[in-house]
């Protein structure tokens, strides 16, 4: 049997000057969506507005989302080198999305519940006061979105080889050089760039509402945005619930690739898959265990490189068996 393991230390997944300026960048979105959270909710209960005063708390979960976000980010670098993580800590950005996305379900139907009490029990609203905060929440919303734009992190992300063979009846085999990691996105940052832009959804469905309020006297439309608003964070966040969920469960990204993997390995002389997983470990990266049986056993390296032919992955295992009485 031939069993060869290559595994990358999650701290490879990107340069610390990158990281250091995304989770910088993350504190900088942090303070000014608390400043901002405290300005709109200030107005929305001056001003009677359901809709900013909605949007206002809004941006409290998001500010508490983005923190956390930073957190996932530094408990992840500090533990890149801890081995008591099998896999590196890169689950923790899902954990991080999880727990977001429960905040934003949270936040949704009390936004929806909110505007239907409204809805029913209407208000003066004073767009004096509350579209100027309005637009200045949204102005914010689209700095914030600038500053965690995806471009801020690698693209690719490139680890670092790490070879353990063991010997057994064919021998081992190892490999050297860098790994590109697969492109899918980090749980976390999207669970963050996600909180920017359901604000700034719900900035302008309040901006919206408070302009009919001003023009037609339509004062359903603030709690029906309010609403709007609400179901649209509802939506976004059973999703991300859903992908996170995938994620922290084991979940196989993608059985179109699995199939791929296991055509791709049996094209391969007289070879049959026996067992294979492909899972997220976080942050984009991904592993990778395969076993084959076949009468005309061969070096781990060429079953290894057929299976990077079809799919990026950072930590991959294969192990080889001859094929007896088979």
């Amino acid at each position: 049997m031939h069993e060869a393991t290559v595994r990358d230390l999650d701290l490879g997944h990107a340069e610390p000057r990158s990281l250091a300026r995304s989770e910088g960048n993350v504190r900088v979105v942090v303070g000014i969506t608390f400043v901002t959270m405290i300005a709109e909710i200030a107005a929305g209960l001056v001003s009677h507005s359901k809709a900013l005063e909605a949007d206002g708390w809004h941006m409290g979960t998001h500010a508490g989302a983005i923190g956390l976000a930073a957190l996932a980010y530094a408990f992840a670098r500090s533990r890149a080198n801890d081995t008591r993580f099998t896999f590196g800590a890169g689950k923790v950005h899902a954990l991080a999305a999880w727990t977001n996305a429960i905040v934003l379900l949270a936040a949704a139907l009390w936004m929806v519940g909110a505007s239907v009490w409204r809805l029913f029990s209407p208000v003066e609203v004073n767009v004096g006061e509350a579209l100027p905060i309005a637009v200045f929440g949204l102005l914010v919303n689209v700095a914030s979105a600038w500053l965690l734009k995806p471009g801020d992190l690698p693209e690719t992300m490139m680890g670092h080889d790490h070879d353990h063979g063991h010997a057994h009846e064919h021998g081992h085999a190892t490999a050297t050089g860098p790994v590109a990691a697969h492109d899918d996105h980090d749980l976390n940052r999207k669970g963050a760039y996600l909180h920017v832009l359901m604000d700034m959804a719900t900035s302008v469905t309040a901006i919206l509402a408070l302009i009919g309020v001003w023009a037609w006297r339509l004062d359903f439309l603030d709690p029906l945005m309010g609403m709007i608003g609400g179901a649209m964070v509802l939506r976004w966040g059973i999703g991300l619930l859903q992908e996170a969920g995938a994620q922290l469960l084991d979940v196989s990204p993608s059985s179109d690739e699995l199939a791929r993997v296991r055509t791709r390995l049996e094209s391969i002389d007289d070879v049959r898959v026996a067992d294979l997983h492909v899972w997220e470990l976080g942050f984009g990266r991904r592993a990778c265990m395969a076993t084959v049986v076949t009468h005309s056993p061969r070096e781990p390296a060429l079953y290894r490189a057929a299976i990077r032919e079809v799919i990026k992955v950072e930590h991959l295992t294969v192990e080889v068996h001859p094929c007896v009485n088979c």
